[in-house]
């Protein structure tokens, strides 16, 4: 019987893992979707963080009840820092990016922060890089440049993709920022505590843009269809991801949680295709499978 219920959690915590993989993925489809309707990146952002805001306000309040110290203002600036650069800059150079680029290179290029994690710790940090990191390094980015040689025959003028890929390499950029910042903090102040605060003040950021920029009126303009791919992206995309992740490591463990994250480039891909009739080509296959197996190896060797 432990064994049974062993084997079972385990079956679940993996499905878990590969649902909020597959969740995380569809972000890029429900942008592109939104896009259709001519709604800007920085309103679609906006209602996002909107929408998302009151589920990370009460798990911040779940985190304070639990923790065993209060925050201190030193504390407070680095949940500012965190919000700053891993949610709130990185989503919107990601929504800037997807206008021009098609969502599966998207996914491919943001697959990229191990690579950016390994670069700054080694200039800032002096974390060594061994030559196999440097190889798989080159073949990732090998990888990238097959992946833009499609999009440039398939989506459009080559300012634009290049455009576009800048903008959502520099989101990986952010995000590996976030990352290195978040080893700094994570292990005083507890993961729910980082995730729910930081990502609270995205959210304040990302409607202060909105509110700096644009009119309150042009809410009201949107279409009813931007606020309905705005909610799933909230709920599908962002909270239950978060959450199914969460579970699936207590369940099975960090590891095995992080090796299915290797799907999100094929999951977006396929979802591409399928909703967005985006086309497949033989140069973004054979571009997906080198990114893949780049960070697959950079993975093993910082293991």
């Amino acid at each position: 019987m432990p064994m049974g219920q062993a084997v079972g959690g385990f079956g679940v915590g993996l499905m878990l893992a590969v649902a909020g993989a597959a969740g995380f993925s569809f972000k890029a489809i429900l942008v592109k979707l939104a896009y259709q309707y001519r709604v800007d990146a920085e309103t679609l952002l906006a209602l996002r963080m909107a929408f998302s805001l009151p589920f990370f306000l009460v798990m911040g309040w779940l985190a304070a009840k639990r923790a065993e110290r209060a925050l201190t203002a030193r504390d407070w600036v680095w949940m500012a820092g965190l919000g700053l650069f891993g949610y709130y800059l990185a989503s919107y150079l990601d929504f800037l990016g997807l206008d021009y680029i098609s969502a599966a290179l998207e996914r491919l290029i943001l697959f990229l922060y191990p690579t950016v994690v390994i670069v700054l710790s080694a200039l800032f940090l002096g974390k060594p890089v061994t030559r196999g990191m440097l190889a798989a390094m080159l073949l990732s980015y090998l990888g990238i440049a097959l992946a833009i040689g499609h999009d440039l025959e398939v989506s459009g003028p080559a300012r634009e993709v290049a455009l576009g890929s800048v903008l959502v390499f520099g989101s990986a950029v952010c995000y590996a920022l976030y990352l290195m910042g978040n080893g700094q903090v994570v292990g005083r102040l507890g993961s729910a505590r980082v995730t729910a605060y930081a990502s609270s003040f995205a959210c304040f950021f990302s409607l202060a843009q909105f509110v700096a920029l644009r009119p309150l009126g042009l809410l009201a303009e949107q279409a009813w269809q931007v606020y309905a791919y705005a909610g799933l992206m909230t709920v599908f995309s962002t909270v239950a991801p978060v959450w199914m992740v969460s579970e699936a490591i207590r369940r099975i463990g960090a590891g095995p949680v992080s090796l299915t994250g290797m799907l999100a480039p094929a999951i977006t891909m396929l979802l591409g295709w399928w909703i967005l009739d985006e086309a497949i080509g033989p140069y973004q296959l054979a571009g997906m499978a080198m990114v893949v197996a780049g960070i697959a190896v950079m993975a093993r060797g910082r293991g």
